[in-house]
């Protein structure tokens, strides 16, 4: 896994704050883009919409869908927006493995597998997130974003994660999904489930994470009139 390797010329605008992803696609180059995340691109760019993800993506809400875009008579550029305000990060796969928690995929090569995970329904309900991962293999670029900042972890033994601050972990990286305290602790502490990380290989955590942001706008939110 390299993050300097590329097959694409690209750029990252508004890091870290509202990443906005260009890439310039050479004749007949084609990526993959998340559903509805392209923003702008050259008119002579074609759409193609493909179904991915299956089962898992369907009970997570998430699209079910990629598009591809290709550059037909010259060379084209596009411009991806993620739909979480925050930072985005490249790595090109060489026949490696990375999950990816289930909003974190923005784009990748044509040649990268996409496939849905799911971690299953009791997990997710007690721990208020969504433990669904994307595994993303092969070869190719792949582009991935985060809500908030973006901290990468070099894990060489163990490490403690909440879930809802996971983005992204090398297949080097063995999981289990647990508590920190007992029942108790996780109905009444604020705290959800936690990933608990073994082995060796690279962690991507968010310094922000949707359920605590919705609980902290929720008192703000309008309120109706008698």
């Amino acid at each position: 896994m390299n993050q300097q390797t590329t097959e694409y010329e690209y750029r990252v605008a508004a890091q870290p704050d509202f990443s906005f992803l260009t890439v310039r696609l050479q004749p007949e180059q084609t990526i993959k883009v998340e559903a509805s995340a392209m923003a702008t691109m050259d008119t002579n760019l074609r759409m193609k919409t493909k179904m991915r993800g299956g089962l898992g993506r369907l009970i997570t809400g998430e699209s079910l869908f990629i598009n591809e875009f290709t550059a037909q008579s010259g060379p084209g550029e596009i411009g991806i927006a993620p739909g979480a305000p925050g930072d985005l990060d490249h790595v090109y796969l060489e026949n490696d493995t990375i999950f990816l928690q289930n909003t974190a995929y923005v784009a990748s090569s044509p040649a990268v597998t996409i496939e849905t995970k799911w971690q299953g329904f009791v997990k997710g309900f007690f721990s208020g997130e969504s433990l669904f991962l994307i595994k993303c293999s092969g070869q190719g670029d792949l582009w991935f974003n985060t809500f908030g900042g973006m901290i990468a972890i070099d894990v060489n033994g163990s490490y403690t994660v909440d879930t809802g601050h996971v983005v992204a972990f090398t297949s080097g990286l063995e999981y289990r999904v647990g508590r920190i305290g007992g029942y108790k602790s996780l109905f009444f502490s604020g705290e959800g489930l936690v990933c608990h990380f073994s082995g060796t290989g690279r962690l991507w955590i968010q310094t922000r994470k949707i359920g605590a942001f919705s609980n902290w706008v929720y008192p703000y939110r309008p309120q109706g009139r008698d």
